[in-house]
């Protein structure tokens, strides 16, 4: 039994809330991604070349990546021609068996911060503007503080005007903790403000919004360089975690930026956000064959409560059954 058809009969013996989540925010990618193939499928009777030329044109065309794309394309053609399989629908839940299995190759399926035992938890959150960094972060701190955690926000993008003040707002809605520094002032200097008073304070999460200027990707690899410097001096082995935030609607540039921050920072996850809003949902596919860091969580929605855990067979079933 492919994957396919073993989450069709997994998900359909009962409603699964989260499963919902996934199925209505990625509407707009399986109306690009299921319908073509399904079309694909009416079209041909048997795989032939011209069927694998259009099937690596839908890939590409969902952001799946040009790489990935044909890797997949290959291993599924030569799975074909060894075990003699030309039915197009076989061929279809082959490929998307080929699609689970990349993903999962390429290392650890985290999702949920990994909280240490002692101390304050460090994340740091690094994104362009425009990605939905903030809102994203707002909605991290209200994932924990529901979950009974103490969370501190730390605005270290003095850099973008008026970061600060949104950071401020959402932490006044939410009832959260923040510590901020004048425009243009040092990140470094908020950070460690931020985090003397966490431990000082016993706060379990100290949330860091870090500047992503890549303009010029030797400042920020300086100013992410010093702010680690300085973090680990209040905080030994800290920060704990780096989240990379990515706009699902910027489709294979927001694949770009997911590698030239990789290159000036080590990413330990990524948060994909804006996910209801494209049609090009292949774009997580593209990032962790890139970069190989797991996609931690997946904004759904707009509401507080719709960036949720990633979960690939949740993303695998929303992105390719049909409703």
């Amino acid at each position: 039994m492919g994957l396919i058809s073993f989450l069709k009969e997994k998900f359909s013996k009962k409603k699964d809330e989260k499963v919902e989540n996934y199925t209505e925010g990625m509407s707009k990618s399986r109306q690009n991604f299921s319908n073509k193939l399904n079309s694909l499928t009416k079209k041909y009777k048997k795989v032939n070349q011209e069927y694998f030329e259009e099937l690596e044109e839908i890939l590409i065309e969902s952001d799946v990546g040009v790489k990935l794309t044909l890797r997949v394309i290959d291993e599924v053609l030569e799975e074909s021609k060894k075990n003699k399989i030309y039915d197009v629908e076989e061929i279809n839940e082959i490929l998307i068996d080929h699609i689970f299995k990349d993903y999962m190759d390429k290392g650890e399926q985290l999702t949920d911060v990994r909280f240490v035992n002692n101390g304050p938890t460090v994340l740091l959150v690094v994104g362009v503007n425009g990605v939905g960094k903030t809102t994203t972060i707002a909605k991290l701190a209200k994932r924990y503080i529901d979950k009974g955690k103490s969370v501190l926000l730390v605005a270290s993008d003095t850099f973008r005007a008026g970061a600060s003040e949104q950071l401020q707002i959402w932490a006044n809605r939410l009832n959260c903790d923040i510590v901020t520094g004048p425009y243009n002032s040092d990140p470094s200097s908020v950070a460690y403000d931020g985090l003397t008073k966490a431990k000082k304070e016993n706060i379990d999460l100290v949330i860091i919004d870090v500047a992503g200027r890549l303009q010029n990707k030797t400042n920020l690899m300086d100013e992410l360089s010093k702010l680690r410097r300085v973090i680990a001096k209040v905080i030994p082995e800290a920060p704990h975690e780096t989240f990379l935030i990515i706009d699902a609607t910027t489709g294979q540039n927001g694949v770009v930026q997911a590698k030239a921050f990789a290159e000036v920072t080590e990413l330990t996850g990524v948060v994909i956000t804006k996910m209801d809003g494209t049609s090009k949902g292949g774009i997580i596919l593209a990032i962790r064959d890139e970069l190989g860091v797991p996609v931690r969580f997946i904004g759904l929605g707009e509401k507080m409560d719709d960036l949720k855990e990633f979960d690939l067979e949740s993303y695998i079933y929303g992105l390719c059954v049909e409703k």
